[in-house]
């Protein structure tokens, strides 16, 4: 008997579509809580598709730097960018189909004020798997390790802003309706999905993973 399939990856706020589609593969996800912060990455930030171009979330932080845990991390709330974020969100999908539906659980783990990104993250992440009744077995890695344990696929860092869907040869984009243009925008931030598309999001995610 073959042992569960496993992956180790790192945390990511509002993911994309193509880190939910990474999930399906594997049994086991063990999420990476001793790596290093990594500035520019998916880690505090995610695109939104807004009226006239796709916008960039990011979640500012402490004095965070390259040697700094990533469960150290702490959100600077001295900027005001949940007011920020939340009014960006409502402006891009308040007329969506199931904004009214979803709106509410991502606002209440905003207005929770998270004092660390780490926390901030799960809690939406864990939220998003509900809505889209993915159910894993997570985990939590128990110290860092330059390469994944034996037979345990490595997805950390993989899934990145600078780097294109092709070359990570994990998610193959399925258009579905979105609020604004008429021409497709693919692997934004997985709120795009939902606002749009409601319970038939995860359909798309699932025929989104490359085989």
């Amino acid at each position: 008997m073959e042992p569960p399939a496993s992956v180790v990856i790192e945390l990511h706020y509002l993911p994309c579509i193509e880190y939910f589609a990474s999930w399906l593969k594997y049994d086991i996800i063990y999420i990476e809580a001793w790596e290093h912060f990594q500035k520019q990455s998916y880690r505090n930030r995610c695109k939104i598709l807004m009226a006239n171009k796709v916008a960039t979330l990011s979640v500012p932080v402490h004095k965070a730097s390259s040697k700094q845990l990533i469960r150290e991390v702490q959100i600077d709330y001295s900027q005001k960018w949940l007011t920020d974020h939340w009014r960006t969100i409502s402006s891009a999908y308040g007329k969506s189909a199931y904004f009214t539906h979803y709106a509410g659980f991502f606002e209440e783990i905003f207005l929770k004020k998270y004092e660390f990104l780490f926390d901030l993250n799960l809690e939406l992440l864990t939220a998003c798997l509900s809505l889209l009744k993915i159910n894993k077995r997570i985990e939590f890695t128990a110290g860092y390790k330059n390469n994944a344990e034996k037979g345990q696929n490595d997805l950390r860092s993989k899934i990145h802003p600078k780097v294109k869907v092709n070359q990570t040869n994990i998610y193959h984009p399925v258009p579905y309706m979105q609020n604004f243009g008429s021409n497709f925008v693919s692997n934004l931030s997985i709120i795009d999905v939902l606002f749009c598309e409601g319970p038939y999001a995860a359909n798309i995610i699932r025929q989104s993973l490359v085989p």
